[in-house]
């Protein structure tokens, strides 16, 4: 069995420029630049038989090469609305020529084709963002967080995505450690 999930990577300019926002916060765990990523799909466990519908699905999804952005800063509730679990980034859509908007049209499609391959995915929206740091179980503070909120500028890059990932998500003594299994090209823009 291997855990699995879909994403993107961003380039190590924009995973740079996130690593060296990164600290401050009290109990934090934060990403290392071989977490960072966007999540397009989470498909979990799967078996041999599942990785193989996945990667013949992945292929078969087209569309073109866009640019994306980052965007701000937010948390995910930890249960409670004054407790958070996460910190992440947002990455904005852009607006592909076909006037829809290009990451999220990504993503959709990616999950259309997996559910067409009967590989079952999570359900939850999709929201377009980075994970920077994770908090233990009963989350941290919001108040903790907030000074770190406001103060931290995170530049509005803007990078290329020209390939998706199918990837494996392997447990270890310092987290889990992301390892690519295959890559699918975007068509030139």
């Amino acid at each position: 069995m291997k855990r699995l999930f879909v994403a993107l990577r961003p380039p190590a300019e924009v995973r740079s420029a996130l690593l060296a926002a990164m600290g401050g916060v009290p109990e934090a765990r934060w990403q290392n630049d071989n977490q960072l990523h966007l999540t397009l799909a989470f498909i979990g466990e799967a078996d041999r038989h599942a990785v193989a519908a996945a990667m013949e699905a992945l292929a078969s999804v087209r569309q073109p090469a866009f640019e994306a952005r980052l965007g701000a800063l937010g948390s995910f509730d930890a249960g409670r609305a004054d407790r958070a679990s996460t910190l992440w980034l947002a990455v904005e859509d852009i607006v592909g020529t076909s006037g829809r908007k290009a990451l999220i049209h990504l993503a959709a499609s990616i999950r259309q084709a997996l559910r067409g391959a009967a590989v079952s995915i999570d359900s939850r929206r999709f929201l377009p963002h980075i994970t920077l740091a994770r908090f233990p179980r009963a989350g941290a503070p919001r108040d903790t967080l907030r000074r770190w909120l406001e103060d931290t500028r995170i530049p509005p890059l803007a990078f290329a995505v020209s390939e998706f990932h199918l990837v494996e998500s392997r447990m270890g003594n310092g987290g889990s450690h992301y390892a690519p299994l295959a890559s699918y090209p975007l068509s030139p823009a």
